[in-house]
Parts: structure tokens; sequence; C-alpha cells
């Protein structure tokens, strides 16, 4: 699994999570919601401390990543992260 996140989309997480250079956000599937992958479950995120990487990127002194125990949510399939101007929001897009 590789993951990406456009310059827009890491500025966007800075602004409204208050992040800081060197900070980390941990993206995971959690039990319930709408997601897109695998029925009843949904992609979440929290500000945490890496262990055990599946797959990261740094971005805008950000790390962002995946564990290793949540690599099976996204079917050996790859995640980009981009920011939608048009709605101010981010998009997760799994291919």
């Amino acid at each position: 699994m590789e993951m990406s996140i456009t310059k827009p989309a890491a500025k966007w997480f800075i602004n409204e999570l208050e992040l800081t250079e060197g900070d980390s956000i941990r993206f995971f599937a959690r039990y319930g919601g709408f997601g897109g992958v695998h029925k009843g479950f949904s992609l979440a995120l929290e500000k945490a401390e890496p262990n055990n990487l599946g797959a990261e990127i740094t971005e805008e002194g950000i790390q962002f990543f995946v564990e290793e125990s949540d690599i099976w949510y996204f079917d050996q399939k790859n995640l980009h992260i981009k920011y939608s101007r048009k709605y101010d929001e981010i998009e997760y897009i799994v291919e």
C-alpha cells in the first residue's frame, strides 16, 4: 500500500487540527459509519505517535500514516488524500 497527500490537504489538516511540525496523524479503520472499502467500516483519524508502520508519508512537516494492523481496510489498494476547494474538505480516494 502506498499513500499520497497533496500540499493543500496537509495544510488543511495543520489548520483544522492545530498541528505543529513533527506531529503525526494516524488513519485507521473503525467499526460503523459509511466506508467505501468495506461495508460496516469507515476511515477514521487521530493525532497519535506511530507504532508498527504499514504505510506513511510526510508533508509540510507532518507524518501521515497507517499502522500495519489497519492495512487490511485498504484491500491492497492505495490511499490518496486531496483537498477539495469547492467543498472546503478532505477527499479520501482508495484505488
